[in-house]
């Protein structure tokens, strides 16, 4: 198979064709670095309290030597489950520089999924905040874990500040369940034991493993993107490329300020805020709670913002906030917009408001993440993905794995240095997904034109995308099929206006008694909120094939109907 990389006659001014990752030996190169000339600049700011890139460095460099001293060898999986507080990129970088591999682990997992992620990882330590310590109380027991450090929401606020935030929290807000963690340590508590030891230095190469990005699967359970630190670094350098000429007059002005809604746990967050943040200086805006949008954009409403990455629903909500109109634009120079499609009546409200059109992009956690980005030229909404960034190359493959000519749908692959070594321990799932000659098949369904711009028309895989998080229906079809008052289920995505889509539950009762209140019960104890159906339908049967095969597309045909009627 071979591309003629006939987009980069499409390139904006400024931007390579490739890119050289050997420029770092390892993502703690590129930390080291930016320890050394950032050292008074601020790194990350949370609730007002600023954390510079010397702070970032001790703490990450006492919480290393702590992971050391614990006996962690290299290569050992270390999880942080954790929302964006401070903690969170201090716990990741001691991660790396400890020459660990980081797991990252939505806080929100219910016990079985974090269960899974913790077992088919075999993460040795955790960082944990505390208001989600009683799920890993519940699980503990059947995984390796056996080194657990608990923080506290104030940990790195100061003395005073951090104090009453704890308070609150725990006893005014009551957001801190009971839990028992034997033998765990507090985070504040492991800094000031790191404190006292020193950093041995790691020889950590391109070859070695920085992230297990979990991800979804068609068999329903999560399979880790093994990501290596080549991997990382090339992605993080390759949307540097594209943006940098951008970027660079306004860094000229000073600092940039780039706005972290997005969870760090989330491939996109973790590479466009944490690491880019490190390549330019940058100080990253915590938020670690953009559904509270009045309070989101009080926030906003304190810093000139440069870069401003994001999902379509985080910007529509924000949008419909009266207070965001009335913010001071003028440094938004990028506004990045993944994870799901980026709706046109969206994209022109927020062009209109902010003066910074939503350039629309496209990865996945197996490409670390970025494949294609729109120009930073662009000057409005243009409905496709943009070219792929430098040193990459996309083909649209027919069912045969041959490209396609321009305009034609085929499924849409990815080859370039970004792209993960294989699925964690899952050979079968790495051959299903990787073709001989290195590119990796995503699933989805698209479209090349003749400039080279690459436009997303439909996915292969059932997979459900709400609020830019995957959702795979044979999870959730697996969970409900355990109830034992439901015969057989099926889950499809539906349009929705606030999440892009929701999931539809259709099932079939064992027991006629059974109610939609009561699965809806059922569904929150066993899946993190994204997964949950948004609607229930009981049916009599369900379509199927000769073969007895569900028809999902049959399914979700009738139920948009059923839903628009």
């Amino acid at each position: 198979m071979t591309t003629e990389k006939h987009w980069l006659k499409s390139y904006p001014a400024g931007v390579p064709e490739t890119i050289d990752p050997e420029q770092y030996s390892s993502l703690n190169h590129l930390f080291e670095e930016s320890f050394s000339k950032y050292a008074a600049r601020p790194a990350y700011v949370c609730m007002d309290k600023q954390m510079p890139y010397s702070e970032l460095d001790a703490c990450s460099r006492h919480l290393a030597a702590w992971l050391q001293q614990r006996g962690l060898a290299k290569g050992a999986r270390v999880a942080v489950m954790m929302p964006n507080v401070l903690q969170y990129p201090v716990a990741v970088t001691a991660i790396l520089r400890a020459g660990c591999t980081v797991v990252n682990i939505n806080p929100l997992y219910t016990p079985r999924e974090l269960e899974h992620q913790l077992r088919d990882a075999g993460v040795e330590a955790i960082f944990i905040l505390e208001n989600f310590a009683v799920t890993l109380e519940k699980v503990l027991q059947q995984t390796s874990v056996k080194h657990i450090v608990v923080a506290s929401i104030g940990d790195m606020m100061g003395s005073f500040k951090g104090a009453l935030m704890n308070l609150v929290v725990r006893q005014v807000k009551k957001l801190v369940p009971a839990f028992s963690l034997p033998g765990s340590i507090r985070f504040r508590t492991a800094l000031a034991q790191g404190a006292k030891l020193s950093l041995q230095e790691v020889a950590v190469t391109h070859t070695d493993i920085a992230f297990l990005q979990y991800t979804g699967g068609t068999t329903g359970l999560s399979k880790g993107a093994t990501l290596t630190h080549r991997n990382v670094i090339a992605n993080m350098l390759q949307n540097d490329a594209w943006a940098g000429p951008t970027m660079r007059h306004e860094a000229a002005k000073g600092a940039l300020v780039t706005v972290c809604a997005l969870p760090l746990y989330h491939i996109l967050a973790l590479n466009a805020c944490m690491l880019m943040g490190m390549r330019w200086g940058a100080m990253n805006v915590l938020i670690p709670n953009p559904r509270d949008m009045p309070g989101f954009v009080k926030e906003l409403a304190k810093y000139r913002v440069n870069f401003f990455p994001g999902v379509n629903t985080l910007f529509n909500g924000l949008l419909n906030q009266p207070a965001f109109a009335k913010l001071d634009f003028s440094g938004l120079r990028i506004t990045l917009g993944g994870g799901m499609a980026v709706q046109e009546v969206v994209s022109d409200r927020w062009c209109k408001v902010t003066g910074s059109p939503i350039l629309e992009g496209y990865g996945l956690s197996e490409t670390s993440p970025t494949a294609t980005l729109c120009p930073p030229d662009q000057n409005g909404f243009s409905g496709t993905i943009g070219l792929p960034v430098p040193s990459t190359e996309v083909a649209i493959l027919n069912d045969e794995g041959e490209p396609v000519p321009f305009g034609q749908a085929g499924e849409i692959a990815i080859r370039g240095p970004q792209v993960m070594i294989g699925y964690w321990n899952r050979p079968d799932e790495t051959a299903k997904v990787m073709t001989d000659n290195g590119y990796f098949k995503s699933g989805d369904v698209g479209i090349m034109d003749e400039r080279g711009y690459v436009k997303i028309v439909d996915r292969k895989k059932d997979m459900i995308l709400v609020s830019g998080f995957n959702v795979y229906p044979n999870e959730i079809e697996a969970v409900i099929a355990a109830h034992p008052d439901v015969l057989e289920c099926a889950c499809v995505g539906v349009p929705d206006a606030v999440s892009g889509e929701a999931v539809k539950l259709f099932v079939v009762k064992k027991n006629p008694a059974l109610t939609t209140d009561q699965l809806m019960d059922y569904c929150k104890q066993q899946l993190t909120a994204y997964k949950k159906p948004k609607y229930i339908e009981f049916r009599q049967n369900l379509p199927k094939t000769n073969v007895g095969k569900i028809l999902r597309r049959e399914l979700r045909d009738t139920g948009v109907v059923a839903m628009t009627q």
